[in-house]
């Protein structure tokens, strides 16, 4: 479909969606990215990055300096000033890596000023560039997983630029800045490599991999309380401590520029400089021959500031394609036991019902730490019974959150003792203990033939000031050198096919899956209460997360306490509720922890859960789709979203919910846009007759929906 120039805005109730479009006769790159190859060439003294939707220019000579920055989707030049490509702190002394000099003024940017700018005798200098194709970060086993579309690493082309510099004191230091521009994404990534081919260790006290100085989005006289932000998304896979992006993150800076003298703010506070840097250290020693490698800054840009589900729909698309292995989705209850006998009755179930894994939750008696003979026999035994009947096993492990003695756990720098981090007390990482934990989870993972780890506490970014432990010098390197164990633990895991819950955002480095984000004493409310607060936490939590990135929580049995009240078991007498659960979980495609010793307890209940996987399996595909937001819930109307996917025979999946005790009856209006079709759509509710509707020119249809009281209906789009 080609589009010409618009802005439309759609109302759907209490739900609006906006998009635009700048490019003449171009496809929407979130409905067809095909023809939007990514591509370096040289051109004029430059280097040019492009694949039709961002466009980013490096002046070559006198030195490399990004001298364009464009959003091809908006028109948008991103760029208002000059900065280096990179800055390093050596031996404590800071250098440029590249950069142009010379403006006079830094609130915008004019061609014809670059011919006439200068490099400065003490930075880091252009020497050579090198372009080739994007190889994957990560190797990725998919071969036993259960996941929708076939994903593939991410195409797209690198650009390595290098530099020197003409002091003797840094002869044989030689910087690589990285690029890479990805196939039908508006997405460049950058880092820098650093090599130490010098007699002398050097230390590297900081770094900055980034440094862009973009137009402002307002520009107040007196400093306001909250600053909007550029028109993009910035993240890096150097991320704890949260169950999103933008609460993992620790290394997106967006700070004043001090030459940026003519900016409106009188006290020149615009944070209109984006930096991507740590917030300390690394303070890393790098021998002779050795090698530093940063982590990777991501920038996304977007359509439009206004369009949430727009912009999220890219974020999600970046999702897919830079971590393929998030469209994994297995169908897993969480077991609380680890006797031989109720293991094997839940395997049993499992394989009778379709599940397909089964953890061992927190609670079990489970312990990986133990790699005895007998305990890796032990389950050992089970993981080959489960893997008989076409069951995954695998099992949780705490890293975090406790305390194992003041010589191994984190020390606090204001008290120089252990306590008062993230999460109370933590061991480090990066401690003899913290080592030898790692080993002997892989251990344990390959002599028992495990598929998946739930791992609980992932070094969630808390440094640590002792100058004892075996693998980082203080409280400096601290951070830098745990996130750099933790990141090759996980990059194992997905070597290795095995499947990683984590409740932390290291997607980027290998994690399936982390919590949809949710408050854990909630599952302690009565079973009413939690079905409509846990359709809030699935409507919420996929913004920013596909489907298949997520988990929520189902207590069959007490959790936090609740009583009666709060549990499905015995689940006969509250299949209702159970069957609530499996609907919105199931038809949102976020798998829930069901934590209890079993999946059912009669045949009634058999036949239900039977029933809510097969619905499940047959139309998995569309449900492990985007997710479109129409209407949060709020107890007193329906609630509802759609699953879109224009590639998929089945194009859309709607699913509405009525927490009243009423039967709804309604005219709604359903977005149509980004199911891919345009004129007209077959629409059939809960499998029966199709009818053809017609699409009107604002891309939505008009549906008669009608819900049964404490219920949920659907409705099949082709």
């Amino acid at each position: 479909m080609i589009f010409k120039p618009l802005f439309i805005f759609l109302f759907f109730n209490s739900f609006a969606i906006s998009f635009s479009f700048s490019q003449n006769d171009q496809k929407d790159w979130l409905i067809d990215s095909s023809g939007y190859a990514a591509e370096i060439k040289k051109e004029d003294g430059n280097l040019i990055l492009t694949n039709g939707l961002v466009l980013r220019k490096i002046q070559l000579h006198p030195n490399a300096a990004t001298v364009e920055y464009k959003n091809l989707i908006s028109k948008e030049t991103m760029l208002r000033s000059i900065k280096p490509e990179a800055e390093v702190t050596i031996n404590d002394s800071t250098y440029a890596v590249g950069g142009l000099h010379g403006l006079k003024e830094h609130g915008y940017l004019k061609n014809e000023w670059l011919a006439k700018l200068k490099a400065r005798p003490n930075d880091f200098r252009y020497i050579s560039h090198e372009i080739k194709t994007i190889s994957p970060n990560i190797e990725w086993n998919s071969g036993r997983r259960y996941h929708t579309a076939k994903e593939e690493h991410a195409k797209g082309k690198e650009l390595v630029l290098t530099f020197e510099h003409s002091d003797p004191a840094l002869n044989g230091i030689t910087i690589n800045v990285h690029y890479e521009i990805f196939d039908g994404l508006p997405l460049i990534a950058k880092w820098i490599t650093i090599m130490n081919d010098s007699p002398n260790t050097m230390t590297l006290n900081r770094f900055k991999s980034e440094l862009l100085a973009f137009p402002e989005t307002e520009n107040p006289v007196e400093t306001p309380h909250r600053w909007r932000r550029p028109n993009m998304h910035v993240e890096s896979n150097y991320a704890f401590g949260g169950f999103t992006a933008g609460e993992s993150s620790v290394t997106t800076f967006w700070e004043p520029d001090p030459e940026y003298t003519s900016q409106v703010n009188w006290k020149m506070e615009t944070p209109c400089l984006l930096v991507s840097k740590l917030p300390v250290g690394p303070e890393i020693d790098l021998a002779p021959n050795g090698v530093f490698e940063s982590f990777k800054t991501y920038e996304l840009l977007l359509g439009n500031t206004a369009d949430r589900e727009r912009n999220t729909l890219a974020q999600r698309k970046m999702y897919r394609t830079l971590a393929p292995w998030i469209t994994e989705n297995p169908i897993f209850m969480h077991l609380t036991t680890t006797d031989d006998e109720k293991v094997r009755s839940a395997i049993d179930q499992c394989a009778e019902t379709g599940y397909e894994m089964v953890i061992l939750s927190f609670g079990s008696g489970l312990n990986m730490e133990d790699t005895t003979a007998v305990n890796i026999q032990k389950f050992k035994r089970l993981a080959d019974y489960a893997h008989k009947k076409g069951i995954e096993l695998g099992g949780y492990s705490l890293f975090s959150s406790r305390s194992i003695d003041e010589t191994i756990d984190v020390i606090n720098i204001e008290t120089g003792k252990p306590g008062g981090t993230k999460f109370g007390n933590a061991p480090c990482l990066a401690s003899e203990w913290g080592k030898s934990y790692l080993e002997k989870l892989k251990c344990f993972l390959k002599e028992t033939g495990f598929d998946l780890l739930e791992h609980d506490g992932p070094y969630p970014g808390d440094h640590c000031a002792s100058t004892s432990h075996k693998y980082h010098k203080g409280y400096e390197d601290s951070q830098w050198v745990q996130w750099n164990m933790t990141k090759d633990f996980y990059n194992w895991l997905r070597q290795e096919g095995i499947y990683l819950n984590a409740p932390d955002f290291y997607f980027l480095e290998g994690s399936n899956k982390c919590g949809i984000g949710y408050r854990e004493v909630n599952w302690s409310l009565p079973r009413d209460q939690q079905i409509v607060l846990g359709r809030q936490n699935i409507y919420d939590g996929t913004w920013e997360k596909a489907p298949s990135m997520a988990w929520t929580f189902v207590p069959l049995t007490e959790y936090h306490g609740g009583g009666a009240a709060a549990t499905l078991e015995p689940l006969e007498e509250h299949l209702d509720a159970y069957e609530a659960h499996m609907a919105q979980n199931y038809g949102s495609g976020v798998q829930a922890c069901y934590r209890g010793p079993r999946l059912y307890d009669t045949e009634k209940t058999k036949k239900l859960v039977i029933d809510q996987i097969n619905h499940y399996k047959k139309y998995r595909d569309i449900l492990n789709a985007d997710i479109i937001h129409l209407k949060r819930p709020d107890g007193r109307s329906w609630d509802g979203f759609m699953h879109v996917d224009p590639h998929l025979e089945e194009k859309g999946f709607l699913m509405l919910f009525n927490p009243t005790d009423k039967i709804i009856k309604e005219t709604i209006e359903v977005p149509m846009y980004y199911t891919g079709l345009t004129n007209t759509a077959k629409i059939s509710q809960e499998g029966r007759t199709e009818k053809t509707y017609s699409i009107n020119r604002d891309f939505y249809t008009t549906l008669e929906i009608e819900i049964n009281p404490n219920h949920y209906t659907w409705y099949l789009l082709k």
